[in-house]
């Protein structure tokens, strides 16, 4: 469970660009340090925080990765320390060719 505070923003969109379908998830919480960016879509990793407010296995994000690259997307996380994430899974609106010819 998550303890927000009053101030605390958590906003999801979608738009179309292109040839894409962008899917993203923002929040205004304690950011994720550029050490830790890449590291968190591995399987049990979890950002380094002193500050964590929430329990897990570190498996979500991995999840996700895995489901979206599945796809032919991939996942774009754009995070500051202090300021909040931004999440985005960006998918093409047609199936890659190799998916097509199966």
């Amino acid at each position: 469970m998550l303890n927000l505070l009053e101030t605390d923003r958590i906003e999801l969109g979608v738009s179309l660009y292109r040839n894409e379908v962008r899917f993203w998830v923002s929040d205004t919480g304690e950011g994720i340090a550029l050490e830790d960016q890449e590291r968190i879509f591995a399987r049990f990793a979890r950002a380094s925080s002193r500050f964590r407010r929430s329990e897990g296995s570190g498996l979500g994000l991995a999840i996700v990765r895995a489901i979206v690259e599945a796809h032919g997307g991939r996942v774009e996380l754009n995070s500051s320390v202090g300021i909040g994430s931004t999440f985005t899974l960006v998918l093409p609106l047609e199936p890659p060719k190799e998916q097509l010819s199966t």
